[in-house]
């Protein structure tokens, strides 16, 4: 198929609406969904309202959280005859904050398992992981998308010719990648076809992010080009850095945070006038990675040299700046909503958990080469680890096959990671009631 020519995508239209095939979590019908879901515990039924929003809605609609909180918890829902009261007063807060200090604990001080498997014939370096999916590629011709539980291949998306893949992401519906100078978009659900953007769009572009319907690109000449993906044009252009665009992130706010490869950080509001304000940084240090969180107003920020940095974006005053590491710091991510801790990754191969609200390293882990064990499961052949977590006097040097942590990203209670090679590495972290 030719992707240049295929049928762009247009947003929805009231009349004659084509119905998409369902995709596999939605091919499970409400009733069967209800008698799984009364089945599950509290913690298990979080994660589930994670997973897709049919999903969510079953459980919000039979109350289940809600129910499950009560029996927990009693005393604190006010009795049974005061649920409904209860739910709608304080529910969701209930559950988030519970969830999230499982997050931090399990992180901290949970055991760590890690399932290691080979995904690409050469090596790649970035993932994605979303609703318990994780997306790997660039360095291969072809993405992939597996399961975080089972570690099977679920999908794979071909790149449509030579171009390079540079950067990508994905939600329910597509798969959105830079292609060297242009987006491409494979679709997920429905028809099977890639919608790609004119060749030499953009001015080499280094990082993409992208919220429907509108993907910002950070390119080799400092500018950021904003892509509307219906219409595939160009719809603006800023001048946000001198020198090249490192890495960006764009939020559902339309802000668009960049770093550069000069070590500044600037920032545009799309939804006001577009001003970019750059941050005071205390380094020429590259910026290499960033991240935002609505939740709390916070962006991070890792260099070249190794330094975890933080700013409240309301102000852009400076919160924090930790060494986090004696090297480049490649990748750092947290779970949506988490106000509390930020996981970081780089050359030295250390996945480090930091303080969100300090910048003070909670826990350094690497993965332990005295555990080894191989299993077969859905024809894939998956290693088992055990991780390990340094002490505070523990010399990193000396410790051996520590591949660099190219990327990460986090779930509930786990971290994917890649590491410039053929294996993808999925680390599970259990909490500690998990065992009682």
């Amino acid at each position: 198929m030719d992707a240049t020519t295929s049928a762009g995508l247009r947003p929805p239209q009231a009349k004659k609406r084509r119905r998409a095939s369902p995709t596999a979590v939605d091919a499970i019908g409400n009733d069967v969904l209800c008698m799984i879901f009364a089945f599950l515990d509290l913690v298990q039924l979080i994660r589930c309202s994670a997973v897709c929003k049919s999903w969510k809605t079953v459980i919000n609609k039979l109350k289940l959280l809600q129910i499950q909180y009560h029996n927990q918890h009693p005393t604190s829902s006010g009795g049974g005859n005061d649920l409904p009261r209860f739910s709608e007063r304080s529910i969701n807060i209930q559950m988030e904050q519970l969830a999230m200090d499982r997050q931090r604990s399990s992180l901290q001080e949970g055991e760590i398992d890690i399932s290691q498997w080979k995904a690409h014939a050469v090596g790649f370096n970035k993932c994605r992981m979303k609703m318990g999916l994780i997306l790997s590629g660039v360095g291969d011709k072809v993405m992939r998308l597996w399961s975080a539980e089972s570690c099977k291949r679920l999908d794979e998306y071909f790149l449509p010719d030579k171009a390079p893949l540079i950067d990508f992401d994905f939600d329910e519906g597509k798969v959105v990648g830079l292609l060297g100078t242009r987006i491409c978009i494979w679709r997920r659900v429905g028809k099977r076809e890639i919608i790609s953007s004119l060749e030499g769009l953009f001015t080499r572009g280094m990082c993409m992010s992208y919220v429907d319907p509108l993907a910002v690109v950070g390119c080799e000449d400092g500018k950021v080009r904003v892509f509307d993906m219906y219409s595939r044009k160009i719809s603006q252009i800023i001048k946000m850095h001198p020198g090249a665009v490192s890495c960006l992130s764009f939020t559902d706010e339309q802000l668009i945070v960049s770093g550069s490869s000069h070590g500044t950080i600037s920032i545009s509001d799309l939804s006001s006038d577009q001003r970019v304000i750059t941050l005071d940084t205390t380094t020429s240090a590259g910026i290499k990675t960033l991240c935002v969180n609505p939740s709390s107003y916070k962006l991070f920020a890792g260099s070249s040299t190794g330094h975890a940095s933080c700013w409240e974006l309301r102000t852009s005053r400076r919160l924090w700046e930790t060494r986090a590491s004696p090297n480049v710091l490649y990748s750092m991510h947290h779970l949506a909503n988490d106000k509390s801790t930020l996981v970081v990754g780089g050359i030295d191969g250390v996945l480090r958990v930091i303080d969100q609200d300090t910048g003070n390293i909670l826990s350094r882990c690497i993965m332990s080469e005295n555990s080894n064990k191989r299993v077969v499961v859905n024809n894939v052949v998956t290693e088992k680890k055990k991780g390990m977590r340094l002490l505070e006097n523990d010399r990193i040097d000396l410790m051996p096959n520590r591949p660099p942590i190219t990327c990460l990203a986090v779930g509930m209670q786990k971290v994917v990671t890649t590491h410039g090679d053929k294996n993808i590495q999925v680390w599970k972290f259990d909490c500690e009631s998990d065992k009682g």
